[in-house]
C-alpha cells in the first residue's frame, strides 16, 4: 500500500494506492467500520480490483494497469436525503469535464451514472450512501473507467476505452489527478447550494436527451424521448405525449 497526497486538493488530499483489492468501495467501508481516521476526500486507488461492482450488483471488469479503479470518501451531510441524486450528478460532471477535453462531443453521461463515448460504455459510478436519520454521514463513491485497454474479453459487451478511441496510452495517476480536480470543482458548487447549475450541466451532457430513441419497460418496446430528470433522479421519458418517470432498472435503453 502506497500513500500519496495531491497538493492543494480536498478530493485526493489523501491517496492510498493498493496493489490488489476485492473492491475499493469495500476497502473504504471497512476502514470506516473499524473507526480508522479517514478524512473527507480520501481516495483509494487499486492497481488490480478483483471484485468490482456496479449498480444492482452488476460486475465491473477491470484489467491490471489498464483500468482506472478508485473510490472517494465524501461527507455530504448538507444534502437532503430526498435529493441525494444531486451527488450522482456532481460526480458524473467531474468525470465528464475531466475527459471532455480529450474525447470531445461524443462523450456523454448516460442516466443515471455511466460515462459513454458514442453508444459504448467507457465507465461507471457506484455511490453507496451511509445514512443516519435524515443525514448522509458518508458517501463512498466507486469509479471505474476503461483507459488503456486494446481489447476486452468476449463476455464484456458494449465497452470502449480511451486508447481504443484516441490511440494513446495514458498515465493513470495523472488522469486520476485531473478527475479529482474536476470533482472537487463541482463538489464545491454543490456545497454552495448551486443545485440548479449542476442539474442544468448534467442535462446538457445527458445521453439521448431530446432525441427519439427505443426503450423497453415492462417487456414493452416503445419509441420515446428523454426530456429530463426530476429532483429524485427519475428519468423522464415522453411516449405518445405521455410523460413517465422511471426508476433505476425500470427502463432499458435499446440501440436504434
Amino acid at each position: 500500500m502506497q500513500n500519496n497526497t495531491f497538493s492543494g486538493l480536498i478530493v485526493g488530499q489523501n491517496l492510498l494506492t493498493l496493489k490488489e483489492v476485492d473492491s475499493t468501495n469495500t476497502f473504504l467501508k471497512n476502514m470506516l467500520a473499524n473507526n480508522e481516521p479517514v478524512p473527507e476526500g480520501t481516495v483509494i486507488m487499486a492497481e488490480s480490483q478483483v471484485a468490482g461492482r456496479g449498480q444492482q450488483q452488476n460486475k465491473w471488469y477491470s484489467s491490471v494497469g489498464e483500468s482506472l479503479t478508485f473510490s472517494i470518501l465524501l461527507k455530504p451531510e448538507f444534502i437532503p436525503v430526498s435529493q441525494q441524486f444531486i451527488l450522482t450528478c456532481t460526480i458524473s460532471l467531474g468525470i465528464y469535464d475531466a475527459l471532455q477535453t480529450l474525447v470531445g462531443a461524443q462523450l456523454k453521461i448516460k442516466w443515471p451514472n455511466d460515462i459513454f463515448i458514442g453508444n459504448c460504455k467507457l465507465g461507471g459510478i457506484l455511490i453507496e450512501n451511509q445514512v443516519q436519520g435524515k443525514v448522509i454521514r458518508n458517501s463512498i463513491i466507486g469509479i471505474g473507467l476503461n483507459i488503456n485497454q486494446s481489447e476486452f474479453p468476449h463476455w464484456v459487451s458494449n465497452a470502449v476505452s480511451l486508447k481504443q478511441m484516441l490511440h494513446t496510452d495514458y498515465d493513470l495517476k495523472t488522469l486520476l489527478l485531473e478527475i479529482c480536480r474536476h470533482i472537487q470543482y463541482w463538489y464545491i458548487k454543490l456545497k454552495d447550494g448551486n443545485y440548479s447549475q449542476i442539474q442544468a450541466a448534467y442535462l446538457k451532457a445527458l445521453y439521448r436527451l431530446n432525441i427519439q430513441g427505443r426503450f423497453k419497460a415492462q417487456d414493452i418496446i416503445f419509441e420515446g424521448i428523454i426530456t429530463g430528470i426530476n429532483l429524485t433522479g427519475q428519468l423522464l421519458v415522453k411516449n405518445n405525449e405521455v410523460l413517465v418517470a422511471y426508476n433505476l432498472k425500470e427502463i432499458e435503453f435499446l440501440n436504434n
